[in-house]
Parts: structure tokens; sequence; C-alpha cells
């Protein structure tokens, strides 16, 4: 489907009819658990509860007291690990896994984490949720000092600097490798010895600790505790290392106290809602965020939609707030994998209904409100606005639960250079011309803080990372300096 807009900075978009084309992409999902006989199957259980942060690929590395074990597979966790052979071959007591969406790096199976390499002090597994700022200058570095990489994401970095550490013990080693780094990371290690976790100094990724039947776990989020059974404990804070043995958990913080700068993506879009986050319900704050939206930028309409699935904590607070009907106005299919791809373009627009459909009964003959998290590149919300004016919808408002995304994510998170961004070319006139709703409002990066319960965003020491509205980055970004993010990423595939 093309669509084209006639004004200044427009942009021209290819694409099919596919409400999940024009999302934001999750970036990664970390599991680890220390001491448990049933290690890996839990491990598994876990990247079930974190599927929603990367669909491309999973992995499993676990340690027997001998030997490390590692499967990895392309697809969904349920693809590659519902098998009990699968299980069975990762044998032992101390497991980590990973759940991918590439932000840096092919999807191949020598990309998939866990990465797993032999150090002079014994095996080394780790799996990391973010991006490294400066993982292709570290690349080069250390390529040129001799080192032999095996796969191209930024997660390798990690390997090579604790390998290169002179350092004596490998906690020690470790923090040297981290101190070297920019960006924002979660990771979670595995050695013969322990089981290891870390968050990024300004702490943009999350990482839990939690506790099943005595054996501590570290996992992404709380939704993978819940799934298993498990205690929450406590969020690893910002900056800090947790290392877990026999003996127990020991916290080192070997960096300068910081204030935390979470990435506020989590509340928006990434985190499951029945998550909790630095204390925060997901799903309560995507709601007071629709509340705050309909304060905002209330309007008088007959009936609330959200776009699903993203959408429904938002509209929902929205609807509460405005004293407007809540309705199910885009019915999703949940059982159908990806859109068949026919030969002419009639056949593909009937394969994408069977994904998403209108709820006519609902939309004809009303004026609606549409809620969704966020705009990326637009097209997404072309065919939304279109689905519901196919179905007789009288007017339709569109109000979106976040501020306009202006700026590119360099964190972990999938987003278009900022040309491709349409809320960084257009007006807010120009954006409501090229979607075609009758009205269009963003919440107000204050009201984002508001519904965070903030008063408003401190400029000068803002509560979340929120550079994708702001401009506002919060660490070096070393690789997009200089010959610019483009040519570091063609670099990236020649040396790959």
């Amino acid at each position: 489907m093309r669509h084209e807009m006639d004004l200044a900075g427009s942009i021209t978009f290819d694409c099919e009819f596919d409400l999940e084309a024009d999302r934001l992409r999750e970036e990664c999902g970390v599991f680890g658990i220390y001491g448990h006989p049933e290690a890996a199957a839990i491990t598994a259980l876990g990247l079930h509860a974190l599927q929603h942060r990367g669909q491309e690929a999973a992995g499993i590395v676990s340690f027997d007291g001998k030997r490390f074990h590692s499967e990895r597979r392309l697809g969904l966790v349920g693809d590659g690990f519902s098998d009990r052979a699968i299980i069975e071959r990762l044998k032992g007591e101390s497991a980590i896994g990973h759940v991918r969406y590439s932000t840096t790096g092919e999807t191949i199976l020598r990309n998939v984490q866990p990465l797993f390499a032999e150090l002079s002090g014994g095996g080394f597994a780790v799996a990391h949720n973010g991006n490294l700022t400066n993982g292709l200058s570290l690349r080069r570095q250390l390529i040129s000092g001799g080192a032999i990489y095996q796969s191209t994401s930024d997660t390798e970095v990690i390997l090579h600097l604790v390998a290169q550490s002179r350092r004596g013990k490998f906690a020690d080693r470790f923090i040297d490798a981290l101190k070297q780094l920019e960006g924002a990371y979660s990771f979670v290690g595995l050695t013969n010895k322990k089981l290891i976790g870390a968050r990024d100094p300004l702490g943009i990724r999350p990482l839990v600790l939690g506790e099943l039947d005595g054996h501590f776990i570290l996992a992404s989020e709380t939704c993978a505790l819940d799934i298993i059974g498990a205690r929450f404990v406590r969020d690893i804070e910002n900056g800090e290392v947790v290392i877990i043995t026999d003996d127990g958990i020991e916290s080192i913080k070997p960096f300068p106290k910081m204030a935390a700068r979470p990435c506020i993506f989590e509340y928006i879009y990434f985190a499951r809602p029945d998550s909790v986050v630095h204390g925060r319900p997901v799903y309560d704050v995507r709601k007071a965020m629709g509340a705050q939206l309909s304060h905002e930028a209330g309007i008088d309409a007959d009936v609330v939609i959200p776009v699903p699935d993203s959408g429904v904590p938002a509209a929902l607070g929205y609807a509460q707030a405005a004293g407007i009907p809540y309705e199910l106005g885009i019915i999703r299919n949940h059982y159908v994998g990806r859109t068949f791809i026919q030969p002419t373009q009639s056949v593909r627009e009937l394969g994408v209904r069977m994904k998403h459909s209108a709820n006519r009964s609902v939309v004809q003959g009303k004026r609606i409100i549409l809620i969704d998290d966020s705009i990326v590149r637009g097209t997404t919300s072309v065919k939304i606005v279109q689905m519901m004016r196919d179905a007789g919808a009288k007017e339709v408002h569109f109000r979106i639960s976040s501020p306009p995304i202006t700026h590119p994510d360099y964190y972990g998170i999938d987003t278009p250079e900022k040309n491709k961004l349409l809320a960084a070319t257009h007006s807010l006139e120009e954006m409501r011309q090229f979607i075609g709703c009758d009205t269009l409002a963003f919440l107000s990066v204050d009201g984002i803080y508001k519904a965070m319960g903030h008063e408003k965003r401190d400029a000068a020491q803002p509560q979340f990372t929120d550079h994708c509205f702001t401009g506002d980055y919060p660490t070096p970004l070393t690789d997009q300096i200089g010959e610019g993010a483009k040519q570091q990423l063609s670099m990236l595939a020649e040396v790959g």
C-alpha cells in the first residue's frame, strides 16, 4: 500500500496493511536462576512470560557442576523449548535465558543469546537487555587488538572485555569491563560458581530480584516471577552488581552514585501490564496516562475505542475520566500468525483482516475517540483511521497516550532514523492530515510525568529517560559521533 502526502518535509511510505507493522519493537528479556534442580524448565517458563520483549529468538545456557549446556533457537520460546528432550539436555541447577529482538546484529543463530565463551578462569555465559552506545567503537578497538568475534551483537563486547581484564577475581574483571561501557544494559551472567546481575548506572533497563523455594532469580520483569510462583524481593538498583553464590547474595556498587533515570517506555509500551516496574503497577500507570490525556485533550464523542492491545489500559483510563462509554471497536485475532503473502494487493489486504477487523456495530454512525500509545512513522495510524471510516464512523478523533516521538532511540528500542519519525518532520496539523483523522492530540511531556506521580518534568534532573520526546540523551552517544550511525552500522555488517 502506498501512501503519499504532498506537504513540506513529507515522507512517502510503502507498507502492507498490518497494525503491527509500525510499532516500536521491544528490546530483549533476560532471566536467571541459581541452585534450583529444575533450573532450565523454570528458565523456559520465565522466558515465556517475557516473550513480549522479543520474538525473534530465544536461548538458555545451564551449568551442571562440570559442564555448560547451551540451546539456542530462532523463533518463539514455545517453538524452541516446548520439547521435554530439549529441557532435559540443559542439565544443572543454574541457568540463564534470553528472548531477543535485535537492535544490533542480524537475526541469525550465532547472534542468539546467551553468548558463551571459555575464559582463563572457566566458562562464562551472558545475556543482555539494552544497547551499548559505544559498542561499535569498542568492537573496533578489540578487533584491532586481536580479538576474534563470533557474532555481530554488541553483547559480545562484554565477553572480550572480561577476557582481557588484568584483574584477579572474576567479579573484579566483570566490573572492570562494565566501567568501559556506555549506554543502557541489564546483564545476567553465569559462571561455574555464580549467577551475576548488573544494571547500568542510570538504571535505564529494568532488572528485578526474586526468590523461589530459597533460590534467587534475576529477571527483566516481575511477570516472569509471577508465572513460576516466585516472590518479588526488590529491584536491582541502578549501577548495582549482584553476585549470587552458594553463600547467598552480595551487592556491589562500583559506580559513583547517580539519580536513577529508568526508561519511560517501559511504562508506556514495553513492560507487560501485569508487571510492577520500580514500585509502579504498569497497568495503573497506563490508565493514569489515559486519564491525564482526557484532561488535556478531551472532546465530545460517543465512544472510546482502544487500538489493541497496547492502547487498552489508556483507553479505559480516558473513558472513565471523560465519562464516555468504552467499547472494543477493533477486534484482534490472537490465533493468526504471519499474514499470507499473496500475489495481489487485494488478496494481501484480505489476509490482514484475519488479524484485525472493525467491530461495525460499535463504530457505525458514532463519533469515536481512538486511543493508541504512540505514533512512529504513522503508517499504522493511517490504516486504523481508514478502518474506522470504512466501518461507518461519523467522526474519528485520535488521541495518543504519550508525547510525539521526535528523536530516535539508541538504548535498545528499535526506532527509525529521525527523518522517518512522523512527528520529527511534520507539524501537528500535517500529521492530522496525513493520518486522516478529524482531530489529533498527544499527551504532553509534563502530562506523562503527572501520570507517573510527579508534578512535572524536572528539566534540571529528569526523573526518567525520555529522549525520544525531548532529545535529552542521558549518556554519551559515542557511536553516533563523527562518521554517523549509518556508517557505523555499515561497518558492523562488514565486520560481521
